[in-house]
């Protein structure tokens, strides 16, 4: 369907007939002749041809300039420009202990990394749960990923490219390297604050899912996960604080920590602790998800408060007709200026 950019100045449609009526009535030359009864009886020829003719291509071509003004286009039906969403890190833990097998989808035991690789993509791509939980997905926002253990790693940058970070997450593997096994925290957030810039005025949210507890004593930025998250907190990042982590651990997670302490039950207090009080720092949220449904649950929360926070706006791509009616005018005014010097002159 034919729109217009600029539709009120169609209004200078009503300004043709009167140039054109001008025209016709506008006084031309002429030739002393003693006596007009002598050429009285000479055909006409092209005169009033050329006279009506004249006046029809210069109407047409006044209407079609008016028109051109007005920005004529029609929208591509077939393409959709996306409107703009907002930017989202996804920071996950993959240190030793989230190789535990302690969640199930669809009556399979996997592993908690495993279950956060479905669960996030769900979040990402949208679609169905094990029980029937759907997800809308998030294409219209840029989605970065980190992963952490000792140290944080940046596998995918901030993209529109879901598909390139769902492959990538998908490669990630506990880390089982003894000094590669341990939480790091601070150093994650700090990486996914800053991988968060390149977004430049959207809003920036920063997911970030762990089972334990910060236990590297020396992170690379100096920053514990409070002070990590007061500067999330000063450039108005919220972190959604995910703890996937059992009560109180297993052998296998104690053993994951190169820092263990006897008492695991503290240690995962401690964790938990820390979960909170970054998500209350940066006016977040903390979420504790111990299974696959709460898991879910959890994505789905979060995918609601984003989506009910940013107002968002869709822009249709267009052909523009402008050039092409502007063209017709200047053909036609060429035309009949062509005609009027040849097939339709006038003598005076």
């Amino acid at each position: 369907m034919l729109t217009f950019a600029h539709p009120r100045l169609l209004l200078l449609v009503l300004a043709v007939p009167p140039l054109v009526w001008w025209w016709l009535r506008r006084k031309r030359g002429s030739l002393r002749y003693p006596a007009t009864g002598l050429i009285d009886h000479l055909p006409t020829g092209r005169s009033r041809l050329a006279h009506w003719g004249g006046a029809a291509l210069r109407t047409l071509g006044l209407l079609l300039l008016a028109v051109a003004a007005a920005g004529p286009r029609w929208p591509d039906l077939r393409s959709r420009i996306p409107s703009e969403g907002i930017a989202v890190e996804i920071v996950v833990d993959v240190s030793g202990s989230m190789a535990e097998p302690d969640f199930q989808w669809d009556r399979e035991r996997i592993s908690r990394l495993d279950a956060v690789k479905r669960a996030f993509r769900l979040f990402v791509a949208g679609g169905a749960g094990p029980s029937g939980e759907t997800l809308p997905g998030r294409p219209e926002d840029l989605i970065g990923l980190v992963t952490f253990a000792t140290r944080p790693e940046s596998p995918c940058p901030l993209t529109l490219s879901h598909s390139v970070l769902l492959r990538m997450l998908d490669e990630e593997e506990p880390r089982t390297i003894t000094g590669e096994m341990a939480t790091n925290i601070s150093d994650a957030l700090v990486l996914g604050l800053h991988r968060l810039q390149s977004a430049g005025p959207r809003r920036k949210v920063l997911v970030l899912l762990s089972d334990g507890e910060h236990n590297v004593p020396h992170p690379q930025s100096a920053w514990t996960p409070r002070q990590a998250s007061q500067i999330a907190a000063n450039l108005g990042i919220p972190v959604y604080a995910i703890d996937a982590g059992g009560e109180s651990g297993s052998g296998k997670e104690v053993a994951a920590r190169e820092e263990a302490v006897p008492d695991t039950a503290a240690r995962r207090s401690e964790g938990i602790r820390t979960l909170q009080e970054v998500a209350r720092i940066t006016r977040g949220r903390y979420f504790a998800a111990r299974d696959t449904q709460a898991l879910l649950q959890v994505c789905g929360e979060i995918d609601r408060l984003e989506r009910e926070e940013i107002q968002s706006f869709q822009y249709r791509r267009y052909h523009e007709a402008s050039p092409w009616f502007g063209l017709a005018s200047f053909v036609l005014f060429l035309t009949v200026y062509g005609l009027e010097m040849t097939f339709w002159r006038r003598l005076p």
